[in-house]
């Protein structure tokens, strides 16, 4: 009697267990991601009321969709704090473009190798007297950025000791305080900075200083507490990031990125 028992107990652990993992498995034929969505060419809003998000990212997700045969529903959240925060706290599975940072991995895994490359630079008024030829030198200004963003663990660190650095929500307001003289420069990457900077208009009234502060890769990550977050999705994602790395599709989609958001409208 004790055996039936404990074959019985058995069984119904076993059914419990296949049951949850075809849960899991249909649940996670459907993945939600999110991203910076002001960071053209990469990642933007449409401005169709619809809240779309638009860019280079938009297409590579679409064709990870595609080759691995699950639907991505990429997210407009609000702000890349946001976003962070929704990915920290398991209410998004994907992150569409991140850099590798310490804090980051706490409560995301990065999927290797990085889909794209970027740099990020110094942005100043035009006009304005700013002497700057290494990183050292922006240690006599105050600067500004955005909230949560990052240039790479170790500028990160950087910035942290040695800079005065004001944080605002939005790329929008970081250009507006340097452009009204409240910041002598700001901290963004060059290509969704000149993207977003003939957006608001202020293209011809900001400088791009050089040299880039750091090159960092752009990653996609998944939520330590995504339900879908497996060493088999895992695998998946990065098998099929490899394969669109070396058949050219990552180059494709940022060279259509900058062409779409060239023909963006603007106003």
């Amino acid at each position: 009697m004790l055996g039936l028992k404990k074959l019985v107990y058995a069984s119904v652990i076993g059914f419990a267990a296949l049951s949850a993992s075809a849960i899991q498995a249909d649940e996670c034929n459907v993945l939600t991601a999110t991203g910076n969505s002001e960071y053209p060419p990469y990642l933007w809003r449409a401005n169709d009321g619809t809240k779309a998000l638009l860019g280079a990212n938009r297409l590579i997700f679409d064709e990870l969709a595609r080759r691995m045969k699950v639907e991505i529903q990429l997210q407009d959240v609000g702000s890349w704090a946001r976003a962070q925060d929704m990915l920290k706290t398991g209410r998004i599975d994907l992150m569409a473009g991140a850099f590798y940072t310490v804090p980051r991995i706490q409560y995301m895994d990065y999927v290797y190798p990085a889909f794209l490359d970027t740099t990020s630079v110094v942005w100043t008024k035009s006009g304005a007297t700013v002497d700057y030829s290494q990183r050292d030198d922006l240690k006599k200004y105050s600067g500004v950025t955005v909230i949560n963003n990052s240039f790479g663990q170790e500028f990160d660190e950087y910035a942290k000791k040695e800079l005065e650095l004001s944080y605002v929500a939005s790329l929008k307001q970081a250009f507006m305080m340097v452009n009204r003289g409240r910041a002598e420069y700001a901290l963004y990457e060059k290509n969704p900075g000149l993207a977003y900077a003939e957006l608001l208009g202020v293209a011809a009234e900001l400088n791009v200083l050089e040299p880039a502060i750091s090159s960092e890769g752009l990653y996609l990550t998944v939520s330590h507490l995504s339900k879908c977050n497996t060493g088999k999705l895992r695998g998946q994602l990065a098998k099929t990031v490899q394969e669109m790395i070396a058949d050219g599709f990552m180059a494709k989609a940022l060279q259509q990125g900058l062409k779409d958001w060239a023909a963006f409208p603007h106003k």
